[in-house]
């Protein structure tokens, strides 16, 4: 028989909540909640679901488990083995879309929570819930917003997990302890438009841009550190032209990202940019939009905690790691907490046949139980 773990990630998968629709997950969790006797809030912005619960009278400390309801799409749903909205167990795995990013996980601190709560109903400080259905898309009107309010209302968290898919070969080998951060830049070339059999009355923008292109892509940003690899500029996007043959484009487009480290910071990456590109002979637009800035979580209480856990339920000894993409932990780090990210393996997520162990979730529920223990018990 399947565990509540299971049965209640069988329950979220079910409710298609492509980005940034929830479908009824979060009153569902609210639920389960409100009969622990949490405090339910559900901040609805703009067009985005927001959760937000509490459990406990003692304002510190203040653990919160960070996650989202929201998944991307499944694609075409006929390559999949199975129904991506279905969840279907088969050889011991789970299958759905959000069954590792990160329904799974969120079904694991539910249960582990409404066990908490049960043997230890006067625990120290509070517990909360951040959950969101805004994390897959733009971003703007969940977790960040949410913060935004509780700052202005003096809420202070002192430990956030965010229950992303951290895992790698096996569950708890990695605890992701910060990120990278996360810009966009993009870039206008302008060159003058004109027909390719008289290039000499034209621009072509694309020529004029492919020195510069090269340029950035060879520039050494910085060396990173212990915690964070070299910062990273990859172009994503490039646009020009008409579609027709024989017209020059009058510009071009250009989109790049950067993920960079804890040694070097927004403004001097940009500047950096502009610096380089004014040694070219064209005229340019240059915008960037900052999606997150990098975060470190160093050996402390919530590192302590977590390593522990994941050692006394698994065996294993997890290794700290800031590598991957980014996380809603950016827009909680930026207050004071500290902030981890332990879930299941990472290798399907985005994928088609998603899936996650059944096995693995079970054992996930204990860890956050554990977790919980070490830290509010």
């Amino acid at each position: 028989m399947n565990s509540e773990t299971i049965q209640l990630a069988c329950e979220l998968i079910q409710r298609q909540s492509v980005t940034p629709k929830d479908e009824g997950c979060q009153p569902l969790i609210a639920d389960r909640l409100s009969q622990c006797g949490f405090d339910i809030e559900h901040m609805r912005i703009e067009d985005v679901d927001n959760l937000w619960a509490v459990h406990g009278e003692q304002r510190e400390p203040f653990l919160v488990f960070a996650g989202h309801t929201d998944v991307v799409p499944a694609g075409d749903a006929d390559q999949w083995r199975f129904p991506p909205f279905q969840a279907t167990i088969d050889a011991g795995m789970l299958y759905g879309r959000g069954a590792a990013d990160m329904k799974g996980s969120v079904a694991a601190f539910v249960v582990a929570t409404e066990r908490f709560i049960r043997d230890y109903p006067n625990h120290k400080g509070r517990l909360g819930y951040l959950i969101t259905s805004d994390e897959e898309g733009d971003a703007y009107h969940g977790t960040d917003a949410v913060m935004q309010e509780l700052t202005r209302r003096g809420e202070q968290i002192d430990w956030a997990l965010v229950g992303e898919p951290s895992s790698t070969e096996q569950l708890g080998d990695v605890i992701k302890n910060g990120r990278r951060g996360s810009m966009l830049g993009y870039l206008t070339v302008k060159g003058v438009q004109g027909h390719v059999a008289y290039p000499h009355l034209a621009k072509n923008p694309v020529h004029l841009a492919a020195p510069a292109i090269e340029a950035l892509s060879k520039e050494v940003w910085d060396q990173g550190n212990e915690f964070f690899p070299a910062t990273s500029f990859q172009i994503s996007n490039i646009k020009a032209g008409t579609g027709a043959t024989n017209v020059i484009p009058g510009s071009a487009e250009i989109m790049f990202s950067f993920r960079f480290s804890t040694e070097v910071t927004a403004e001097q990456l940009q500047q950096r940019v502009a610096e380089l590109l004014d040694q070219f002979d064209f005229e340019y637009e240059l915008n960037f939009e900052l999606k997150g800035l990098p975060f470190l979580t160093e050996r402390g209480q919530l590192v302590e905690a977590a390593i522990a856990a994941v050692k006394s339920t698994t065996g294993r000894e997890p290794e700290l790691s800031t590598a991957g993409g980014t996380s809603d932990g950016r827009f909680i780090a930026p207050t004071g907490a500290q902030v981890l990210e332990l879930g299941p393996l990472n290798k399907t997520i985005h994928q088609v046949d998603e899936c996650v162990s059944v096995d693995d979730l079970n054992t996930l529920t204990e860890v956050y139980y554990q977790l919980m223990v070490n830290l509010l018990a």
